[in-house]
This record gives structure tokens, sequence and C-alpha cells, in this order.
């Protein structure tokens, strides 16, 4: 696994994949955090992060998509794909080298937000005036978000050996177990508590718990299922190839 994860990270960062990841993300929730007028902190009348945390995933819909379109599909174009399965390494080892590299490049955008966090700090008319537990704990409800997108989208590269189909297909999926779900709770058809079960089925529903600061082990088993389901389903994708 860790040779995996070696030449993936050096994949991205050898070329201008990386580097183009994280300097995207990082203008965009520059942009968002202190240039557009309608999410802007310097034009609230509070210092506070949650503009970060709650477009920080809409980012991260297309972003990371983007990031695991060519995980698979790219091997699969090339013809590298063979070469790769009848090495001594498993399958899991595969997927799972793959996935930490993925979510690696993810973080690694992640980091230099902090420096929001530090500004944000200062910002307020009593400095320091912030929710830090709140803060942290809503930064691993981001990373475990992203764990779970990453998941989908190499799901997504395996199935196809098109890195514009899997980039889409990617897309769709995270929208879908993201938002789709609290969209559907609102039908008519559900009422009393089966509203709130529909929603739990959703990424958003368990985000948004942890957003709060609050580390619920439900939310925790939830991600940590639906990443271990994708990676699952991806190992199956690549065992098709032997069947």
């Amino acid at each position: 696994m860790l040779a995996i994860f070696n030449k993936e990270i050096n994949a991205f960062f050898s070329s201008l994949i990386g580097y183009i990841v994280i300097g995207i993300f990082l203008v965009l929730m520059g942009l968002v955090m202190w240039v557009f007028p309608d999410y802007s902190v310097l034009d609230g009348n509070y210092a506070s992060m949650d503009t970060l945390f709650s477009m920080a995933p809409l980012i991260f819909l297309f972003l990371i998509p983007a990031v695991t379109m060519r995980t698979f599909a790219e091997e699969t174009q090339a013809g590298t794909i063979e070469l790769l399965v009848t090495r001594p390494v498993s399958d899991w080892q595969i997927v799972g080298g793959k996935f930490l590299a993925c979510l690696t490049l993810v973080v690694f955008a992640l980091l230099p937000t902090v420096l929001y966090y530090i500004t944000v700090y200062q910002l307020g008319a009593t400095p320091g005036n912030l929710d830090s537990g709140g803060i942290w704990g809503s930064y691993i409800g981001l990373i475990f978000l992203a764990a779970a997108f990453v998941s989908i989208g190499i799901f997504a590269s395996s199935l196809t050996n098109n890195q514009i189909v899997a980039f889409l297909l990617a897309a769709f999926l995270c929208f879908f177990i993201f938002m789709a779900f609290d969209y559907l709770s609102r039908l008519p058809i559900f009422f009393g508590k089966t509203d709130d079960l529909v929603q739990a089925f959703g990424i958003q529903y368990h985000y948004n718990s942890m957003s709060r600061g609050v580390l619920d082990t439900r939310d925790l088993v939830y991600f940590l299922s639906l990443s271990a389901v994708f990676l699952a389903a991806t190992v199956l994708s690549l065992g098709r190839r032997r069947w």
C-alpha cells in the first residue's frame, strides 16, 4: 500500500495536478471568505468561520471528483491497470493506497485555511472570542466528508476508462448522497419521524451535526461505513477484470 501511496503522491506533485487543485481551492475559499459581499467575513457583524464550513463541501463536490477521476480511469485507458493488478499487492492495497493519496492531497489543500482561523481569531472586537473547540470539530467533520467523497470518486473512476465520465459520475453521486436525501425528506409522503430517518441517510445531515462541534459516534460510524462501502465496491469493480 505504501508503494501505491508514494506513486500517487509523486504523480500529483511531480505534475501540476496537486498544485492546481490546492490553488483553485484556496482561491475559491479566499474569494468567498473575504471578497464576495454576500459571504465575506468582513461584511458580517461578527467574526465567524461558518462561511468556510458551509461552502467548502460545495467546492468539494466538484474539486474532489476532479482529483479522483484519473485514479483508475487513466490506468485503464493507458493499459497499465493490468500491470498494476498483477503486481504482488492485493486489490485492497491498491485501492487503499490511491484513497489515502487523494485524501492526503485534500488535507494539504485544507491546511492553509488555518490562516483564516488565525485571522478571524484576531478580527473580533474581543480577539479570541471564537468557539475554537467547535471550529476544530468542524475541521474533523470536513476531513471525514472529504474521505467519503474520495471513496465515491475512486469508485466512479474504477467503472470507466474515460476521465470525463468518471468526473461527471462522481460529481453526481457526491451531490446525490450529500443533498438529495434532505430534499426527499421534505416530500409529503414522509411524516412523523420518517423524514428524520430519510435525512439520516444523507451526508449533509451528519456533516451538519459535526459542524456544530459535536463528535457523535453515530456520525463517525456513518462516515466510516460509507467510505468502507464505496472502497469495497471499488475492490469488486477491480475484481471483475479477473472474472
